[in-house]
């Protein structure tokens, strides 16, 4: 059975960082492309970071400078690093991964989720 396990979520205060990890299971996705979304209370799922195999990357506008996507492709691991965190970081932090992709782009709906781990950064 294929799982994203995310870890590292938690509470802190703006300006403040956090570490997500993302360790799958079942099957190596070192060749996947790999994501970190986010949903925040009442609003939909967003795409935070991408990562290809060969570690290309892209960043929502807001998150830009502040967070790095990164993958260990022996480790077969996805982490997100969140620095000068805001309050409107505030949401579930999901893991995901495409079988299906084109540079940056997944060709498909992506394929597997992670039960996401919970951000939350007070003012």
């Amino acid at each position: 059975q294929v799982q994203l396990e995310e870890s590292g979520g938690g509470s802190v205060q703006a300006g403040g960082s956090l570490r997500l990890s993302c360790a799958p299971s079942g099957r190596t996705f070192s060749r996947s492309l790999m994501a970190w979304f986010r949903q925040a209370p009442g609003k939909q799922r967003e795409l935070v970071a991408v990562i290809s195999s060969g570690s290309s990357t892209n960043y929502r506008d807001s998150v830009k400078g502040r967070f790095t996507i990164s993958r260990d492709n022996a480790k077969n691991t996805v982490d997100l690093q969140m620095n000068s965190l805001k309050p409107e970081d505030t949401a579930v932090y999901y893991c995901a991964a495409c079988s299906i992709s084109s540079g940056i782009t997944c060709a498909r709906p992506w394929d597997y989720w992670g039960q996401g781990t919970q951000v939350t950064v007070s003012s």
